[in-house]
Formats: C-alpha cells, structure tokens, sequence
C-alpha cells in the first residue's frame, strides 16, 4: 500500500514519473544501445586523435597528462591503467584509418541520438540523410574542440602549478579540482548544443540550459557511483567476459549515460505545451 504523500511529493513524483515510464519502453533502450555501441566503437580512436594532437602538434607533455587525468577520472583502478598502457604504446601516431573511424563512428552516436530527441519533442519527421549526416559532422568537431579546449585548460593549469613548490604536496588533488572545474561546465555546454541543435525542431535557447545543467551534474555523479561499484563490476565481468571485459564497461556505462541523456530530453520536452493542449485538445 503506497504511503500518505504530501502535496509536494506527490507534485515531484507526477513530474518525474512520465520520466521513468519513458525510460522503460523498448524503444529507448534500442536508442540507448545504438547509441553506446557507437561510443564504444568511436572512444578508442578518439582518444588516439587527441592524444596524437597533444603530443605530435602541440608537442605538450601537461596536455598529454591531462588525457591520462581525464581517464582516472572516468575509469578508475585497473582499468584506467590498463587504457593509459595501451594508449602509450600504441597511440600517439595519427593515421588516417583512426580519423576515417572517428568521424564514422561518431556519427553513429548523433544520428540515432537525433531520433531519439525527434521522439521526446513529438517531432514525427526526421532530417534527410544528408542533411543528418553535416549536423553530425558539426556536432563532432564541436564536441572535439569542447574536449581539446577541456585538455588545453587542464594543462595550463597544471604548469601554473608546477611553478608552485609549496603547492607540490597537493598537487594532485588541486590538479583533479582544476580538471573538474575545466571539464564539467565544458561537458554541460555540449549537453546544451546537443538538446538545442540536434533535434529537427526550433528550440528556444533558454529552455535547454537547466536540463543541460541537471544532466551535466547527474552524469557528473554517476562517475562517483562508478567509483564506489568498479571493483566488484570488475569482478563480475572479468569472470563473464574475461579479455573483454574493458569493452564491456565502456558499452554498460554509455548505456546508463544514454539513458540519462535521453530522460532529461523527455523531461525538458514535456515542459515545452503541446499544440493541441494550447488549442484545447486532448
């Protein structure tokens, strides 16, 4: 028997609810896996382009650090160091095939993205081909240069301080601080570009910067609940999966970031009034 509610709970259950009725259809979740199979597919030559960019073009060894940073930050424990030994080894060198592969799977990411949100907004039309594949060709540069510009402002601050040896005990710490201060509002501009641009739709600008921000801090969280899991996750699916078992937390958790994602898209959609209630429909 559900418990007496208080008008204000029961409010913020009935705004939330919709949510995650939405999260449950089948439908969301074939979103949510294309989705992650195309992050899973497109992180490793991401991370070889700019850690390519940042040794080989802006021959800069704090911005390289801050790529392996990034990856504590995203996967800790084993791991992130079995990525960071990978990427040494055998990243570094741009090639061609790791730009071809980039652009092509990253596009995958956008394109079943765009659906996705035509779906939230109640928008039955979907962009030509062409047309979806140059908003997803701008959104991966965008995107790009968001994270370049996340790597680059994590540097500098690295070497501000370096300068500083009475800072060196805490250097650490104050240089995960600046990466989070970098980063995170970084993170939740791309959020913002991709509700606002992706969709095959007008949307005010001003609607899309609060579940750009929930969103943004939401993913930002998941990151700690990562944290707090990884060993036993880690556990789990190295008997399951063995060798593959790095790959298999990436596509777990790009489901879950999926699915975060698109919720917040539904949750901003339904704010937006519907034609037919403003002409008095059902």
């Amino acid at each position: 028997m559900v418990p007496n509610l208080t008008p204000d709970r029961r409010a913020r259950l009935a705004l939330f609810a919709p949510t995650i009725r939405y999260l449950s259809t089948t439908e969301v979740h074939v979103y949510a896996l294309a989705i992650s199979a195309s992050v899973l597919l497109s992180f490793f030559p991401f991370c070889n382009v700019m850690l390519s960019i940042c040794r080989n073009m802006l021959h800069w060894n704090a911005a390289e650090s801050a790529i392996y940073l990034a990856l504590n930050d995203f996967f800790p424990g084993e791991m992130a160091t079995f990525l960071k030994r990978n990427l040494a080894f055998y990243g570094g060198q741009l090639q061609w095939t790791s730009m071809v592969l980039l652009l092509f799977t990253a596009n995958g990411i956008f394109e079943p993205l765009e659906v996705a949100l035509n779906r939230a907004w109640g928008e039955v039309e979907n962009r030509s081909y062409l047309k979806n594949q140059l908003v997803a060709l701008g959104m991966i540069f965008l995107c790009g240069a968001l994270a370049l510009a996340s790597l680059i402002l994590t540097a500098s601050s690295k070497d501000w301080i370096a300068r500083w040896d009475t800072l060196n005990p805490m250097q650490g710490w104050l240089n995960l601080l600046l990466f989070k201060l970098a980063a995170v509002p970084l993170s939740i501009l791309a959020l913002f570009l991709v509700y606002w641009l992706l969709p095959n739709r007008k949307i005010a600008p001003a609607k899309v910067v609060l579940p750009a921000v929930i969103v943004g801090m939401v993913l930002e969280g998941l990151k700690y609940v990562n944290m707090a899991i990884t060993p036993y996750l880690q556990k789990q699916l190295e008997h399951e999966y063995f060798i593959f078992r790095y790959s298999v937390a990436i596509l777990l958790w790009s489901f879950v970031a999926s699915l975060v994602v698109l919720g917040g898209a539904e949750w901003m959609a339904r704010q937006e009034p519907r034609p037919e209630a403003e002409n008095g429909g059902i």
